[in-house]
């Protein structure tokens, strides 16, 4: 591995006009074809073997015609106080409306709420009407939306409080913000005073926007939707600045040794280099595992995201080496580019202490003491995860100044906290004997049934062996009462059928999220297994140990165990909500927890490889253990954390966005970067590293004659020496 990479990063150097140019080349076709890509569709939400997807498939099956995938708004009326919506200034006002809207190109129907059972409230005060369209929201039209806040511009007028919901309005998903660019500057600011040079700061930065713009570019041109996108620029752009760092800083190290511009490129390729790639597969494989949870939005996002890691990669291993070639002097240390050549003496790029060497000190002198400290601080931080509870967060997540949340809480006080929720109810009667008197029966137990407030009439398909009912809960879409309601009617259904032979289906928002929970529980474990079982391997092929493996693994559990407290500190608890913008605390999002587990898997595993690659370096090359976990930490202690920051700096961006989702990705990533990188990876891992000793490198001898030789150290080229590897080096242009 280390000798290939060794010939890349020389290839790249030496041919870098070549290799610069062929990476703008492919950033400008794949930016053409997103240009010319059509407008992503949204994504659908299918989760197969459920029984809300057999409910929905069944629908589509029975009622051929009459589901539709446009887009719908709800006006929402809420009379003056001590009036009432039927009043008669009001009423004409709401049916002119109602009448404005409709006559829009793009309307399929607008119900009058005047003229539709249960769209006015009991007492009179609220009223809705639905909009429908045939065309889904990314493709309404300017005058389609501008009608609907007309609408509400025309009942404020007129006195009344009217706030608009539904799928129309719910708008693209954001690929950066203001708070994003600020993560991205922050990341300058700390690779600047990592390096010094601003040269050596802007090579990363420009190589991880090199590598998003293809990647993100990509994803748009093969038509993903923008919630995948984010997700991959977000891990792009991390990842992207980590690797580069890493070699950069490499490549520094390797001059201050002696070695020349090329020969200090393909040694740092070729050893930084390896842990980049092993480090990425690591990612990749935790990514890719995402599609064994069997929901298709979180495979499409996890493969697209482990494609642009991929990019990130292939970008350093090239690309970066290229830019080398052209700022060969400008990325050295000041006091280096002040010496010929930018070379020092042999040895004076480490010898001092800094600050990881005495943080190394201190860990391995009282390693079970900090050990024991670490681990219980990442527990106690981790206990508010015991009361996680998952849900399909809707409007009423949103912020209180959207008129979604307005429209959400106005409906919820005149029609009741349910009607927000309803529960969709089919009933298959194809092989019962009567299918209008099972549908009754269904409707009476429904009506019946503890915790349903409104159960509307049975409306049959055109064969009359399918009916659909509605049924109101007592209690909104996120509340435990109705998560058990469900469950209830579900158990329920099995009378039915044996008194009856119809099957009765539950379906809707609040049993989507039950099944979305569910899947996702019953797919932790062989996730678990899949990822951290891969990465086992490759780890022990990387390091040629087995404790070593086993280690990171369990720093992993202890890492996300805290993001995970985290999360629910924040968005259940309301912990620090003001000040991350969370105005609204419920549930933590279904595919949160294995998404998260992912994800932080691979970067948690990222920290492992960089560092530990260079005390395993240390340690083949003769030190003693204690003495190799120093020589790690003085090498690589200030890079990881650099690198750590960045990443932490990347993913906070996201807090600022508007949609609850990535703003739970950012605080779940940010403080699981923060967690691993300085409680695990600086702290736990020099402890453990100490209290084994020797024993932490120990490989069965039978096993070792198994496992491949892949030299991430590097070992090879310093027995091969640079004139066996590569041939005569060219004259060195004039340095930049």
């Amino acid at each position: 591995m280390a000798t290939f990479l060794y010939r890349l990063g020389r290839f790249s150097f030496r041919r870098r006009r070549l290799v610069a140019l062929l990476w703008v080349v492919v950033l400008a076709a794949c930016a053409f074809a997103a240009a010319k890509a059509p407008t992503a569709p949204e994504d659908g939400f299918s989760m197969p073997g459920t029984e809300s997807q057999k409910a929905f498939d069944l629908l589509d099956q029975r009622f051929p015609g009459s589901s539709s995938d446009g887009a719908d708004a709800r006006i929402v009326f809420v009379a003056p106080e001590g009036q009432k919506v039927t009043a008669s200034a009001n009423k004409a006002a709401i049916e002119k409306i109602v009448a404005d809207v409709a006559g829009g190109d793009q309307v399929k129907g607008a119900l009058d709420p005047f003229k539709m059972a249960g769209a006015v409230s009991k007492d009179g005060t609220t009223a809705y009407s639905t909009i429908s369209y045939d065309v889904q929201s990314v493709d309404l039209t300017d005058a389609t939306t501008e009608a609907l806040q007309d609408a509400t511009k025309h009942g404020r007028d007129a006195g009344l409080t009217v706030e608009l919901g539904g799928s129309a309005l719910v708008p693209e998903a954001e690929l950066g913000g203001t708070t994003e660019l600020v993560g991205v500057a922050a990341a300058a600011v700390v690779l600047l005073i990592t390096f010094g040079s601003l040269a050596a700061a802007g090579l990363p930065l420009l190589t991880a926007i090199v590598g998003i713009g293809v990647g993100v570019a990509s994803i748009v041109a093969v038509g993903m939707s923008t919630t995948t996108t984010t997700l991959a620029l977000m891990l792009g752009l991390a990842v992207g600045i980590d690797y580069a760092l890493f070699i950069v800083s490499r490549y520094r190290t390797e001059r201050a040794e002696g070695h020349d511009a090329e020969e200090a490129v393909a040694r740092a390729v070729g050893t930084a280099g390896s842990a980049v790639v092993f480090a990425g597969l690591t990612v990749v494989i935790a990514l890719a595992g995402l599609s064994v949870v069997g929901i298709p939005v979180l495979t499409k996002m996890g493969l697209a995201a482990a494609s642009t890691v991929v990019i990130a990669v292939l970008v350093a291993m090239t690309l970066l080496p290229a830019l080398l070639g052209f700022f060969r002097q400008a990325v050295l240390p000041r006091t280096a580019r002040r010496a010929r050549g930018g070379q020092r003496a042999k040895g004076a790029a480490g010898g001092k202490p800094n600050m990881g060497t005495r943080w190394a000190r201190f860990v391995i002198r009282r390693p079970l003491a900090v050990l024991v400290l670490s681990v219980l601080g990442l527990g106690l931080i981790s206990v508010p995860a015991l009361d996680l509870q998952l849900g399909m967060p809707g409007d009423e997540s949103q912020p209180t100044s959207t008129t979604q949340r307005r429209a959400y809480d106005a409906l919820a006080d005149g029609f009741g906290p349910g009607f927000n929720g309803p529960l969709t109810v089919v009933v298959d009667a194809k092989a019962s004997k009567d299918p209008k008197a099972a549908a009754a029966r269904a409707a009476k137990e429904l009506s019946t049934t503890e915790g349903v407030v409104a159960v509307t009439p049975a409306a049959f398909n055109g064969a009359g062996d399918t009916a659909v009912l509605t049924a109101v809960p007592s209690t909104g879409p996120s509340s435990e009462a109705t998560t058990e309601l469900v469950r209830t009617i579900r158990d329920e259904a099995h009378g039915l059928e044996s008194r009856t032979g119809a099957k009765m289906l539950v379906t809707g928002a609040t049993a989507v999220n039950i099944d979305v929970s569910q899947k996702v529980t019953d797919a932790l474990l062989p996730y678990l297994a899949l990822v951290v079982g891969l990465a086992f391997l490759l780890l022990m092929v990387v390091f040629r140990s087995l404790l070593v493996p086993l280690k990171a693994a369990l720093g992993f559990l202890l890492s996300v165990a805290a993001a995970f407290g985290t999360i629910v500190a924040v968005f259940q608890w309301g912990w620090l909500a003001d000040a991350l913008g969370v105005e609204q605390t419920g549930p933590v999002m279904s595919m949160m927890p294995i998404f998260l587990i992912g994800v932080v898997f691979g970067l948690a595993m990222d920290y492992e490889v960089f560092l530990v690659t260079r005390m395993r370096e240390a340690y083949v090359h003769g030190e003693r253990p204690g003495e190799a976990v120093v020589t790690g930490f003085r090498h690589s202690a200030r890079v990881v954390g650099a690198a750590a920051v960045i990443m932490i700096a990347v993913f906070a961006g996201f807090i600022g966005m508007s949609e609850s989702m990535i703003k739970m990705m950012g605080v779940g990533l940010a403080s699981a970067v923060f967690f691993d990188a300085f409680v695990v990876r600086m702290t736990i891992v020099p402890a453990v590293l100490a209290l084994l000793g020797d024993r932490a490198w120990w490989l069965p001898k039978w096993l070792a004659k198994v496992v491949p030789q892949v030299d991430v150290e590097g070992e090879k080229l310093n027995h091969s020496g640079p004139a066996a590897l590569r041939p005569e080096a060219e004259p060195d242009p004039v340095r930049v």
